[in-house]
């Protein structure tokens, strides 16, 4: 067994009911040392543990006694006559995989030798018998099984069966670990099926409305800085709208190297600025819709600040997310109970993003694709007017177009400089996106630059950026219209340049 917690004790409770043991390895070793009466596996089969260890339960006698019924005569006619005693509990954890491929400096050897074989067999032979044999997989469930075998001196049925489906979500996992990695390391592509290694961080308290019921799991493979690795530092339990809002707040900071703050809403950014300070950058960024920021997340990509906090502390806020957060910034914070503060304990940085599959659930099905990765390098972007822009409303368009691939299509964003003064987003048309940006940024957005997520199938959404003031257009492009897009800027006076890829976000 990898993990010992508990297992001395309840090893000594099942001895004081009388219940014979056997084990092997370092738990057995760490039984006998405490006293327990217990037989090693290789005094049950008569054979000895070979090959470093790698065959130990392995053997007919083992498994004939997980798995024979007790209910069907010719099954214990057969062990009887080969002299074979029943097993009637199995508890056991499988070889630390996991571990072993998070830890600094394992070899792919040292991975392979994690690689579990008997665990997984004894498991499945004592989940398959699961209405004779019980089998625990967990030191959470010992104390459960102890207390139903004082009071009543047998397991019912009802825990038999959950004890067999959680035995097999164990080894189901622990095979999906194993398969994820190796797939990963020696192919390209989509496998035939997804295994997906997950664990329970925790359960919530409804889903996305309350008649919902729902848990946060994470992937254990998973590299560089997210919300689930996160350490929630105060505030109430987060609920599962929150833990969206921060995983896509975080989503979008992590692309921006000066300090930023992102305002999320709904799955949405409703103010995203960059600044020479974290303080600058959140101050700007609130003021871009503070209507719709009532109630948001807030992810900063620098340590939250004394200054910071004060300035936070003013408004009505549902989570804050940050590297890390000055003792005096936490102090002003926790002022607010139900506030929930997380701290990443790493960079939020382009640094340290991972990029794995996305993948979503339809009914029936699962859709993945990869990550998104669209770098625009503002020389290979194509000027498509009489006019180019210039080299301010240039790193304007690139500022404007990582916000564009965050919004939800259709998204139109207008930005000045490295802060968002409008965004429009989740509209079944882009005109109307382009007059909710402009609507929400008012006067604001005289002189600023717009993006869009996929090209303009009308000259509509250029005649109403005319109408908000914006002087440069960074767009896809690849409309069958886009001449008359382009004329339209040209009859404007706009720059106007085409990525040659849109980032739709449905």
């Amino acid at each position: 067994m990898s993990d010992k917690r508990g297992i001395v004790e309840f090893a000594k409770e099942l001895s004081s009911l009388n219940v014979e043991l056997i084990s092997t390895g370092g738990t057995y070793k760490l039984l006998k040392e405490n006293g327990l009466t217990v037989k090693e596996v290789s005094e049950i089969t008569g054979s000895p543990e070979m090959l470093d260890g790698r065959v130990k339960t392995l053997h007919p006698i083992i498994h004939a006694g997980l798995l024979a019924r007790r209910d069907v005569k010719e099954h214990m006619d057969v062990i009887k006559k080969m002299g074979i005693e029943t097993i009637d509990m199995v508890v056991i954890n499988l070889y630390p995989f996991k571990e072993t491929v998070l830890r600094k400096g394992s070899t792919f050897d040292d991975i392979i030798e994690s690689i579990d074989i008997g665990g997984p067999s004894i498991i499945r032979a004592a989940a398959k018998n699961y209405r004779f044999v019980a089998v625990l997989t967990s030191p959470e469930q010992y104390g459960e099984v102890l207390e139903k075998l004082k009071a009543d001196g047998s397991l019912d049925e009802k825990l038999l069966s959950r004890l067999m489906a959680e035995a097999f979500v164990t080894t189901a996992n622990y095979d999906a670990m194993i398969s994820k990695r190796m797939f990963t390391e020696f192919c390209d592509g989509f496998p035939n099926s997804i295994p997906i290694p997950s664990e329970k961080i925790m359960d919530l308290r409804y889903g996305e409305n309350p008649n919902q019921k729902a848990a946060f799991y994470a992937n254990p493979f998973t590299h560089g800085t997210t919300v689930a690795k996160s350490e929630q530092l105060h505030g109430k339990e987060l609920s599962y709208n929150n833990i969206l809002d921060l995983d896509k707040s975080l989503d979008i900071a992590m692309d921006f190297e000066r300090p930023t703050a992102v305002i999320m809403k709904h799955t949405n950014p409703c103010g995203l600025a960059s600044a020479d300070t974290i303080y600058d950058a959140f101050v700007t960024s609130y003021a871009v819709d503070p209507l719709s920021a009532f109630g948001c997340v807030i992810c900063l990509n620098r340590d939250c600040d004394l200054r910071t906090a004060e300035e936070i502390s003013k408004h009505f806020v549902e989570a804050v997310i940050a590297p890390n957060f000055e003792e005096k910034a936490l102090d002003i914070l926790k002022q607010k109970k139900n506030v929930r503060l997380l701290r990443t304990n790493s960079p939020i940085a382009p640094s340290e993003r991972f990029r794995e599959n996305k993948i979503k659930n339809i009914q029936g099905g699962l859709l993945v694709q990869t990550d998104e990765d669209t770098v625009i390098d503002p020389k290979k972007l194509t000027v498509v007017t009489k006019r180019a822009p210039t080299e301010d409303e240039l790193k304007a368009l690139g500022f404007a177009w990582k916000l564009a691939k965050h919004v939800t299509s259709n998204a139109v964003v207008y930005v000045k400089g490295e802060r968002a003064v409008g965004i429009g987003a989740g509209q079944m048309s882009r005109v109307d996106s382009a007059m909710i940006a402009r609507v929400k940024g008012g006067e604001e957005t005289h002189g600023s630059v717009m993006a869009s997520d996929a090209f303009f199938p009308f000259r509509d959404g250029v005649d109403e950026a005319a109408k908000a003031g914006v002087t440069a257009i960074i767009q896809p492009g690849g409309s069958i219209r886009d001449q008359e897009t382009i004329d339209a800027a040209d009859e404007h006076g706009m720059a106007m340049v085409f990525t040659g890829c849109r980032v739709f976000r449905h």
